[in-house]
């Protein structure tokens, strides 16, 4: 995926103002509008300049852009860190190109409304629910495991008593639940945008996702550990002590066991009406030659025990 430099496709600066911003979007879409440019490029063009503008246009995604902005060339590959919209409350719907043609950098970066408001006609008028948010939290997990309550603060925009959109925190008591996974989301009945004309508000949808563990590794409900042997333990089978989520077990290794081999821990991944498995990874490791007396047993295990790992190879 290539990084887009948006401030770059407006012809501004990195600090410029929500007013210059403005000014240059509306003279590139007068000057590129197809119904006025007739060059080959200008719909592509005007699509790339709504886009931007879709983007430093709001005070949330702007924010959230520059995050990641700093020292990215225009076209570079790109892969955004997992955290980096953290903290961030988006609204859905309201995009400035009503055909919905972003981008694969817009599209990864923030995803495809399709949460519009939904409207109801009352006699003294409009009604309508407001726009549904979303918001993405980093958590470990443990907290999915055992489940936890979180006090988190988000940003969002808001139209302050003057009509000027501001950004203001929004802090919520979430409850995560057990067993949820990585990509899931937390919906969080009527705290997303405010409604019109008296409608409820939005819902606020949160994406969970995991902190990196210092152990563990999570494919769904499914925990993974790589774990350290001996070459004695691999060969001749041994009963270790394995660290899970839940607490320590203890657990066979079969004897002639290979670097590489997967054990299975049945349920003892993150809960759920299936509950997951923990697969334990075995990694052989072999001690240094670090003496005379490390070396002479090397010596004799190559005469004892000769063997060619490679032979598969044709080597």
């Amino acid at each position: 995926m290539e990084y887009k430099d948006y401030y770059k496709g407006l012809g501004v600066e990195r600090d410029a103002g929500q007013d210059e911003i403005k000014r240059a979007y509306r003279k590139l879409a007068r000057k590129f509008h197809p119904d006025v440019n007739k060059a080959a490029d200008a719909e592509k063009r005007f699509k790339e300049i709504g886009e931007a503008y879709e983007v430093l246009k709001d005070p949330e995604k702007r924010a959230a852009y520059d995050r990641i902005g700093t020292g990215l060339k225009e076209g570079q590959e790109f892969r955004p860190p997992p955290d980096w919209n953290t903290g961030f409350e988006f609204s859905g719907g309201g995009y400035t190109d009503a055909s919905g043609h972003f981008s694969d950098f817009f599209e990864e970066l923030f995803g495809r409304s399709g949460m519009g408001r939904s409207f109801h006609v009352r006699r003294d008028g409009i009604r309508a629910k407001g726009e549904d948010h979303r918001a993405k939290i980093m958590i470990d997990l443990e907290d999915s495991f055992n489940g936890a309550v979180q006090t988190i603060t988000l940003q969002v925009t808001e139209v302050d008593g003057t009509g000027r959109m501001v950004v203001q925190p929004h802090t919520l008591n979430v409850r995560i639940p057990k067993g949820i996974m990585e990509g899931q989301s937390i919906r969080l009945a009527e705290q997303g945008g405010q409604g019109f004309g008296g409608g409820p508000r939005g819902d606020l949808y949160i994406e969970v996702a995991f902190h990196p563990h210092r152990l563990f590794r999570a494919d769904k409900r499914d925990i993974y550990l790589e774990l350290p042997v001996t070459p004695w333990e691999a060969a001749l089978g041994a009963t270790v002590t394995v660290p899970t989520l839940g607490g320590k077990v203890d657990m066979k290794i079969p004897p002639g066991s290979q670097s590489g081999q997967k054990l299975r821990l049945k349920n003892k991944g993150l809960p759920g009406k299936t509950a997951g498995d923990q697969f334990v990874v075995l990694k052989v490791v072999v001690p240094p030659a670090d003496s005379e007396a490390a070396k002479e047993i090397y010596r004799k295990m190559a005469d004892v025990m000769p063997m060619n790992p490679r032979s598969a190879l044709g080597v």
